[in-house]
């Protein structure tokens, strides 16, 4: 039995279809749900410091709460209370850190990212956390 489930989302359909997944977990175990959503700041880190990276940065903030509040209108709708975390750094370690942060029993994630170009550039998420955690990992693969 879970009691604390924690879903990552990229605003991708398969990190949708995760969010979908836990939605019935959630349900099923009357278990708390939270969603992340990571900045991956990997991505921009070589982008000048000046006014570039503040809007690349912006616009990639603006997207990950347009992603959270997608998934917290999904929960609520399915009678489900969801915690949103937005983060920055680093997507793999960054979820593993708000798994320990809320004591989540279990992580679901998505088999990929939006494209696969952000897996070339990132790495794979999915493959890092199944590596790194300390609880159970699913990966929704459709």
């Amino acid at each position: 039995m879970f009691h604390t489930l924690l879903v990552a989302i990229d605003g991708s359909e398969i990190g949708m279809n995760a969010l979908d997944k836990a939605i019935e977990l959630a349900r099923g175990f009357k278990a708390h749900l939270h969603a992340v959503y990571v900045i991956e700041t990997g991505l921009i880190s070589s982008v000048p410091i000046d006014n570039t990276w503040e809007v690349i940065y912006s616009l990639l903030e603006k997207e990950g709460t347009e992603a959270l509040d997608k998934a917290e209108k999904k929960a609520a709708d399915a009678g489900i209370t969801l915690t949103k975390h937005l983060l920055s750094g680093h997507a793999g370690n960054e979820i593993l850190s708000v798994a320990d942060e809320v004591n989540a029993d279990l992580i679901i994630v998505g088999s990929r990212g939006k494209s696969p170009v952000d897996r070339l550039l990132i790495g794979s998420v999915s493959a890092h956390v199944v590596k790194y955690s300390n609880v159970s990992t699913m990966v929704v693969r459709v």
